[in-house]
């Protein structure tokens, strides 16, 4: 039997059935991504009915995220008018400007201490996980139950953050690579401030363009709602190539190319992108997180032993609840929106994107694979199961505090 056939059937009637009971699963602490990679575990390492050479699982999975974050950047930046994000500038600002260092030291510290990695490994490993993902995080945010019970504002900190940090991890990942195996810092930090001011530029012009374009098209009746949906697909892998072949940060760039096209179209967005959160959220995923299921090294995991396990449970635990709490004053928010932006911060495709991507540049080290995939698969089981309870502690203590004080605001 063929392996990829195969692998269509089961994605294929997965789809459909979550397609059947798509309203059922959003009240249930069951995440799509999470029913995909129990699937992959199952036919992959459980029955072994698929089972790909690692190199060739590599490619895919690198592309397959790179694809994937193209659309979900592109639908995180058309999710609220672009006034609303302006107005969480500062708590955005801060996770990005120190939340992100401060994640990217932690998770490298751990791999360091706990595992025993080499520093430059180590550092590698840490800006991998820092960048929050946003389609794991667009589950959690997105959808009727995150609107009723999660304030406009918390989500749109959520959305902002997972959306531009994907992009910046850029520059952590290829500065930790000029030490892994080998490389000029020089060079590598030329490549890094390119890797950002390029695709700033180019996503802002392709995005501004886009926008005109689709202008220009409605003013002429040319367009209809359809082919909107269609065209924000299009124009998120669009910014994806342009900025691939400038040689600079795609992923960044498709976040910046979305915020111009929100920019220029406006309201016209909102029908279009939120059939498109939809979509991604609950079908687009589930290919690369089969993927995943299907070549997750359990060896190399059992090889590496209780230390692995631990390194799991303390980035799950450490790597950004503690520095979120203590820039809780500089955030600006309540304890309780501090908490829960705290503990959702999951790592999922951009984390699998960058650890592929590390290991095509020469960081082939299986420690590499082996410590990140674990922490991308505990982290899809653990912030998929406490979506759902973790929004609803959310509205309950949101209830109690406007009880208690029925003037202050969530």
């Amino acid at each position: 039997m063929d392996p990829l056939h195969l692998s269509y059937a089961l994605v294929g009637v997965l789809g459909v059935l979550l397609a059947f009971w798509s309203s059922a699963i959003r009240r249930v602490p069951v995440s799509e991504p999470l029913l995909a990679l129990l699937l992959g575990v199952l036919v992959g390492p459980v029955l072994g009915l698929i089972d790909l050479p690692h190199r060739q699982a590599s490619v895919l999975t690198l592309e397959a995220s790179r694809v994937l974050l193209a659309i979900s950047l592109m639908a995180v930046a058309l999710r609220f008018p672009l006034p609303e994000y302006r107005s969480v500038i500062r708590p955005i600002g801060v996770l990005l400007a120190v939340a992100m260092a401060g994640m990217a030291v932690v998770s490298a510290g751990l791999a360091w201490l706990v595992l025993g990695l080499p520093v430059a490994l180590a550092a590698l490993l840490g800006a991998c996980l820092t960048p929050t993902d946003p389609v794991l995080a667009s589950s959690i945010v997105s959808g009727g139950p995150a609107e009723r019970q999660l304030p406009a504002r918390l989500r749109q900190v959520i959305s902002g953050e997972s959306g531009a940090n994907d992009g910046l991890a850029f520059v952590f990942v290829v500065l930790a690579l000029s030490a892994v195996p080998s490389g000029s810092f020089a060079g590598q930090l030329g490549t890094a401030v390119w890797g950002v001011v390029g695709a700033v530029v180019v996503g802002l012009a392709v995005g501004y363009a886009a926008g005109r374009a689709v202008m220009t098209a409605e003013a002429r009746e040319d367009v209809d709602e359809g082919s909107l949906l269609i065209f924000t697909v299009v124009l998120g892998i669009a910014a994806l190539g342009v900025a691939r072949v400038a040689r600079t940060d795609g992923v960044l760039a498709v976040f910046a190319a979305g915020l111009a096209y929100n920019a220029v179209i406006g309201d016209r967005s909102r029908a279009s992108e939120q059939r498109l959160d939809d979509a991604l959220t609950r079908y687009l995923v589930l290919p690369l997180f089969f993927l995943l299921g299907v070549e997750v090294p359990w060896r190399d995991w059992v090889d590496l032993g209780w230390p692995l396990a631990a390194f799991v449970v303390a980035v799950l635990v450490l790597r950004r609840l503690p520095v979120v709490l203590a820039l809780k004053r500089v955030l600006g928010m309540p304890l309780r929106s501090v908490v829960f932006l705290g503990w959702f911060g999951p790592i999922g495709v951009s984390a699998l994107f960058y650890l592929t991507h590390s290991q095509e540049e020469g960081a082939r080290d299986p420690r590499l694979w082996a410590a990140g995939s674990l922490v991308v698969v505990a982290s899809t089981v653990v912030h998929g199961v406490t979506a759902t309870p973790g929004r609803r502690w959310y509205a309950h203590r949101s209830a109690t505090v406007t009880d208690r004080h029925p003037g202050r605001r969530r």
